[in-house]
């Protein structure tokens, strides 16, 4: 809920018939009160770095449009269309350099999307927009996984700041301490408001001063828990060493996307030979149009890829790639000599936690449902960023200003909370940081890190106040 400095006053809300100086705050409660300060001033900047890159991201599809729209679209769509076979002919007169890796038939305004593979580009390709009415080439850009150049770069920009994997650090910080800012900043207002639907409104009786701006920031937060959690666990998914878990975790439940077989001949769900675009085996472009027309027969509608074999042999993968809820993301392999399926993986029957994170990470890339989605995302940025914003306004608001005790900042939560704690709840504590640190390593070892911290400057100041006390005495 709260993401960044949430500077709640360390004693709660005095409960009625209580007096709110005899109220007390629990050892729990302080350390999450200092756990949530500390995390929400060091996480906070890498939070805005994801919520600006994030915000400028959801805006890729009006950018293509706007930049790309020559391209993407045809200005007189006609009511014929031609055959594959010539499409892919006259994207090869256009570019005859690399292998045909994939293609994308246009339908209505949207062009033919020709695929070709260079060894020069790694993981990206050209791709050569063809009018599917005409035949005429609209021209060619530089795409990696059917994304366009400026998609394409500010992906990167909000994956890792154009860093690389260095850079990867920084998203993958942001999304695993921002769930434990979320729902920390989440108990902490409920410790104070006590009514679950005064949480979703801010204090409007304070006019101005820190409470008035904790009321907007925890308030504004409540609002936005659900997409913060998802937006965290979707990041998560494809993260560098979280990312890894989760792939365990559906290793271990054999719950990844079901293999598709290109083997003529095999069993529906036997072999595992990956459909990919390497193409390498030579072919007949003509045989495009044979397997676009077996898969449509067989029940694939919408827009759809179509990807020729890696070995001779094999059979074509057609794969629907219509990401917009209802998802349309069937795929078949097809046998164009002898014009039939020879197998076939439906999204209906993938295990279920393949089909969630497939889903989540089309709704965190804005997809899933269309502007809705977009404009979702993008309110979901802007009140994160007016959460951090409060965050460190009350930082600010909470400094001392009294002669001789001013400072620039507020001071944090008393430290050492954690060491009041019962035993059995540390000893339960220390196996979960652990195991935190090895699932999420970016938020379980600064976890450990400050906890040890904090004992440790806990424990020198207690020697040096009684040392003074012994001088003194």
């Amino acid at each position: 809920m709260t993401l960044t400095p949430d500077l709640i006053d360390p004693t709660p809300a005095a409960p009625p018939g209580r007096s709110a100086g005899a109220a007390r705050v629990s050892p729990f409660g302080a350390l999450l009160l200092r756990l949530h300060f500390y995390a929400g001033i060091l996480v906070a900047p890498f939070l805005v770095a994801a919520a600006v890159t994030g915000l400028l991201y959801t805006a890729t599809p009006q950018l293509d449009t706007l930049l790309y729209g020559d391209k993407l679209t045809v200005t007189s769509p006609g009511p014929a269309v031609l055959p594959l076979a010539r499409q892919i002919d006259q994207a090869r007169q256009a570019h005859p350099q690399g292998t045909l890796a994939a293609v994308q038939p246009g339908t209505g305004a949207r062009t033919t999307r020709v695929v070709f593979a260079l060894p020069e580009l790694g993981d990206k390709q050209h791709t050569v927009y063809v009018d599917p009415h005409t035949g005429a080439v609209q021209g060619t850009l530089t795409t990696w996984w059917g994304s366009t150049p400026v998609t394409t770069w500010l992906d990167d920009l909000h994956r890792n700041l154009h860093l690389g994997d260095l850079g990867r650090h920084y998203s993958e910080f942001a999304a695993s301490w921002l769930w434990v800012l979320t729902l920390g900043g989440l108990v902490l207002w409920w410790r104070r408001r006590r009514n679950l639907r005064r949480m979703f409104a801010p204090e409007l009786s304070a006019r101005k001063g820190v409470r008035r701006t904790r009321g907007w920031h925890a308030a504004t937060g409540v609002w936005i828990t659900i997409g913060l959690l998802i937006l965290s666990a979707t990041g998560l998914t494809w993260s560098r060493y979280a990312g890894g878990t989760f792939e365990a975790a559906l290793d271990a439940f054999d719950a990844h996307r079901p293999a598709l077989s290109t083997a003529i001949g095999a069993a529906s769900d036997g072999g595992h030979h990956p459909a990919g675009g390497g193409g390498a085996a030579p072919l007949d472009p003509a045989q495009a149009d044979t397997v676009l027309a077996v898969a449509r027969q067989g029940g694939l509608s919408g827009p759809v890829e179509i990807t020729p074999p890696e070995q001779p042999g094999s059979a074509w993968t057609v794969a629907g790639v219509d990401n917009t809820w209802p998802v349309a993301l069937d795929r078949v392999a097809v046998d164009p000599a002898g014009s039939r399926i020879v197998a076939r993986s439906d999204f209906a029957d993938w295990p279920l936690l393949a089909q969630l994170s497939k889903l989540g990470v089309q709704a965190h890339m804005g997809v899933l449902f269309g502007v809705v989605n977009q404009i979702v995302l993008a309110a979901l940025a802007a009140g994160l960023l007016c959460v951090i914003l409060w965050g460190y306004r009350m930082w600010w608001q909470r400094r001392p200003t009294r002669a001789g005790r001013r400072a620039p900042v507020g001071a944090a939560p008393a430290r050492g909370a954690w060491q009041r704690l019962p035993g059995w709840t540390i000893a339960a504590g220390v196996p979960l940081v652990v195991a935190l640190g090895w699932a999420m390593p970016l938020l379980g070892l600064p976890l450990a890190a400050f906890l040890v911290a904090d004992a440790v400057a806990g424990a020198l100041m207690r020697r040096r106040s009684a040392a003074a006390s012994a001088t003194a005495g």
